[in-house]
């Protein structure tokens, strides 16, 4: 016999809780996937995070690589190929001497005294247009014309001489409009490169290079005179090129030419000149302080 169940007056609960709409498995339902969304979200926050770190860490400095020996290298390299170039550019120390020294020097003439015509070379040494010389291209004359390196010629006296040192200084009438003086320098060294400057045989504003072969050294003039002290060189010098600048690689006057070693008696080189310091030119007057 079959018993019926009959549910209570008014209500509508089913006997079956699996077949109840609102019942657990539906529950069960919406907190998986509340889980869910839980789980998305903290995913998310950790990508984001990530990417920001990734964005930071690419933005920050971390400092310079470390060094190879393959880039130092080539760094080496271009630093020797740098020094190279600019060697190659920089002009040699001769021309960079005579551009200095050749607006500064002159052509002298004079006559009267012992010959009829002398012909020699000077610096300009001081704004106010003095030249230095030797003094015997100029002694006992009864007239002397300088020609400056622009060309604009000029007499000159005699303002002072030392026999002593073979010196003498020149002032000028006219100065050309631009006066050039020399830059003077100190003492030579064996050894030492050096120009001389002069007109040697009329050859004007010839340059010629040596060696500062000596110091001190001591040559007679005469019977009853010497010249001591002096720079014995090697670069050639003849006639002419008496009372011009002796000039070092930096384009300064370190002495005057005064004469050549002449054991022959010939009037031309013969391998070695000499000059009176510039530090010793006691004739030369108006010199700027060294």
């Amino acid at each position: 016999m079959t018993l019926a169940v009959t549910p209570p007056a008014g209500s509508t609960q089913p006997l079956d809780p699996a077949a109840s709409p609102g019942g657990p498995v539906r529950r069960g339902a919406r907190r998986l996937r509340g889980v869910t969304r839980r789980t998305w979200a903290v995913a998310a926050t950790l990508v984001v995070l990530l990417i920001a770190g990734l964005v930071w860490w690419s933005a920050a400095d971390h400092g310079p690589p470390a060094l190879t020996s393959a880039d130092v290298a080539k760094q080496v390299d271009a630093a020797l190929k740098a020094q190279q170039r600019a060697a190659a550019e920089k002009p040699p120390d001769a021309v960079t001497a005579y551009g200095i020294l050749a607006p500064s020097l002159v052509t002298i003439v004079s006559a009267g005294g012992t010959s009829s015509e002398r012909l020699g070379s000077g610096v300009v040494v001081n704004a106010d247009g003095s030249i230095l010389t030797a003094d015997h291209v100029v002694d006992g004359a009864t007239s002397v014309r300088v020609t400056f390196a622009d060309g604009t010629t000029s007499t000159a006296r005699v303002a002072k001489a030392d026999k002593a040192t073979d010196t003498a200084t020149l002032s000028v009438a006219d100065l050309p409009t631009v006066v050039v003086p020399a830059t003077l320098g100190g003492g030579a060294r064996v050894g030492d490169t050096v120009y001389a400057l002069g007109n040697p045989l009329g050859l004007r504003s010839s340059f010629t290079a040596g060696v500062v072969s000596a110091l001190d050294r001591t040559i007679k003039v005469d019977a009853t005179r010497s010249l001591k002290g002096l720079i014995q060189f090697d670069a050639a010098v003849n006639p002419g090129n008496s009372g011009g600048p002796l000039v070092n690689s930096a384009g300064q006057v370190i002495g005057i030419v005064t004469g050549l070693a002449n054991p022959s008696d010939q009037a031309f080189f013969v391998g070695i000149g000499f000059a009176v310091p510039i530090t010793s030119a006691g004739g030369g007057g108006n010199i700027p302080p060294q």
